[in-house]
């Protein structure tokens, strides 16, 4: 699958990849940043944002997404990092290539099961009736009987896109992704995945990493760092960006 994409600058080739529900977008100020001293790929994974709709959505299939777009960018042993579903791609990509990357961030997401726990978002994006929206002010109010944090249905609703015909419709593949959900929580799995130099990013408010989940992470990824941004959940780089851009530019500027 060709993935839809945004580069900035020059240099060392960093790939970032958002998690489920979001988009490249997300990642724009801190892209920009990282991009004075690297040639910065922020991409869209399948299902989301720009990138096509399919009706194939796991680990597997995103991992060989990002060797795809590697492949015709023609980057040599890219940094690849990515936020909660995207972090688990590129966990999935280290351990499918084993040499197709120099290092690897990952983003407040360990590699573990997690059950499902975005039922009440995926009720109250289906209960949205799409088709009759007048407006965003009417999607935020059919949303909010389900999501009551203003600032996730905020994130929630970039989904949503005004058709040049009149209308919304949503950028994600909703009833995939909705159909698919099991799957976007599940382990990479217990034995060593890479030994190539990993940083791993938690949010000290969020609940994704855990001080036990510390030698699991370590098991998987021998050469792992583990360190905690204080005053961020799990969306680390929309809460405190900068501590995050100073994270990354160490680790880049300490593994070459």
């Amino acid at each position: 699958m060709e993935l839809y994409y945004k580069e900035f600058g020059e240099g060392r080739p960093l790939i970032i990849l958002h998690g489920l529900f979001g988009a490249s977008d997300n990642w724009l100020s801190i892209g920009k940043r990282l991009a004075e001293q690297n040639k910065v790929y922020l991409l869209d994974q399948r299902n989301h944002g720009q990138s096509p709709h399919d009706e194939v959505f796991n680990y597997q299939a995103m991992a060989e997404d990002l060797k795809t777009f590697i492949d015709r960018h023609g980057l040599d042993r890219p940094v690849i990092m990515g936020h909660s579903m995207g972090g688990k791609t590129v966990m999935k990509y280290a351990e499918l290539y084993p040499d197709g990357f120099s290092s690897m961030i990952v983003v407040d997401i360990a590699p573990k099961y997690y059950p499902v726990h975005h039922t009440a978002i995926l009720k109250g994006l289906q209960s949205i009736a799409v088709g009759q929206l007048k407006g965003r002010q009417e999607a935020d109010t059919q949303l909010a009987a389900h999501v009551s944090e203003a600032g996730i249905r905020q994130f929630l609703l970039k989904n949503l896109v005004r058709q040049k015909e009149g209308g919304f419709a949503w950028k994600i593949n909703l009833s995939v992704i909705a159909d698919q959900i099991e799957s976007v929580g599940e382990s990479s799995g217990s034995g060593e995945l890479s030994t190539k130099p990993t940083l791993f990013i938690a949010g000290e408010r969020s609940d994704y990493i855990q001080e036990e989940d510390v030698p699991t992470i370590k098991r998987a990824f021998p050469k792992a760092q583990v360190l905690s941004v204080a005053g961020a959940g799990h969306w680390v780089h929309a809460e405190q960006p900068e501590k995050v851009v100073v994270l990354v530019e160490e680790f880049l500027a300490n593994n070459p």
